[in-house]
């Protein structure tokens, strides 16, 4: 575990997004406290919806695939401004992120950890090839929304369980409407 990441420290919330503390990362997710997080979805102008492969050597849900980028804004940070950041290091591009929505949910995930987030969802769009931090993702690619319903629902396994969540909760229709919004 990076020096890095084991020193980031994430703003705990209540169930409005009211901060309420800051917490260690580690500690935070072992112990499944609610925090803010976000979720990007980045489309290209066919509709099309950015993919992540999480690096295998994530402290979780390594080597599945998910939504184009996520993370927890520091306790300095805007969540526009995190999300740019977080963009940035793991797929290695910028593009114009709108904030369409939020979700909260609590999820269990590998290595005995909790997502437990008040996720604020981002949209943007970018025609280009991802320039992939290794570290972050192993891989990446472009589907339709439909493609990624029936993905899921035949290899539930191969996704995050946020991925699935957030999917689940918003429903192919809107997911499809911010593509489609977007072109």
């Amino acid at each position: 575990m990076s020096l890095m990441m084991q020193e980031e420290r994430l703003i705990l919330v209540d169930e409005q997004d009211n901060k309420v503390g800051i917490g260690e990362k580690m500690q935070v997710h072992r112990q499944g406290a609610l925090h803010r997080a976000f979720s990007i979805f980045i489309f290209d102008r066919q509709g099309r919806l950015m993919l992540q492969q999480r690096a295998a050597e994530k402290y979780h849900s390594g080597s599945l695939w998910t939504n184009s980028c996520c993370g927890h804004p520091r306790p300095e940070e805007s969540n526009l401004a995190a999300a740019t950041r977080r963009l940035h290091e793991e797929m290695g591009f910028n593009c114009p992120l709108t904030e369409v929505d939020q979700i909260l949910y609590r999820v269990d995930v590998s290595n005995s950890l909790v997502e437990n987030e008040f996720n604020h969802t981002f949209v943007g769009v970018f025609d280009q090839p991802p320039a992939i931090n290794p570290d972050e993702a192993e891989g990446w690619q472009w589907m339709t929304v439909p493609a990624i319903f029936a993905a899921i629902e035949q290899q539930p396994a191969q996704f995050t369980e946020w991925f699935k969540v957030i999917l689940g909760h918003f429903g192919q229709g809107v997911i499809q409407q911010w593509a489609d919004g977007l072109r």
